[in-house]
């Protein structure tokens, strides 16, 4: 019986074939960029919770995908955008959120795994102590109890 890796590995597969990830790592929230050595765009998994049903287990997951924000040392112009790229950290990180939904909603391995109900994005900005933008999915995904009954 291996569900954790299961979940883990597809998670991370699918966010490292995205373009705008360069690291996936998983584990608490406070171990992110400890080194500080991280190649960003970076994507964290979370294991909230794993629920026994019937005949799945259900885990629910918590997905960060960010990046540093660069804030420009020009004299702001522009009041609505500031001066970095925050908003643009913003829209490429949910690209990755919606393509790992899609996904794992529509993917070739539906029997295998799929979400349950809608994936909730929750902005980040200012996290950190090197300024990461991004967003929280949170979702449950639901695999198949493959142990028989004794």
């Amino acid at each position: 019986m291996s569900k954790v890796y299961t979940v883990l590995e597809t998670i991370k597969d699918e966010l490292a074939s995205h373009p705008n990830v360069n690291t996936v790592t998983q584990g608490s929230i406070d171990d992110i960029d400890k080194v500080k050595r991280t190649m960003f765009p970076l994507s964290h998994i979370m294991i909230d919770n794993a629920t026994i049903e019937n005949n799945v287990w259900r885990f629910s997951i918590v997905v960060s995908a960010m990046d540093r924000v660069d804030i420009s040392k020009d004299e702001t112009t522009d009041i609505f955008r500031g001066n970095d790229n925050e908003v643009d950290v913003l829209n490429t990180q949910l690209a990755v959120i919606n393509r790992l939904n899609e996904v794992l909603t529509r993917g070739a391995n539906r029997k295998e795994y799929q979400i349950d109900g809608n994936v909730v994005a929750t902005p980040f900005t200012m996290r950190f102590e090197n300024y990461l933008a991004g967003w929280d999915a949170t979702f449950d995904l639901l695999i198949p109890n493959d142990l028989t009954k004794c």
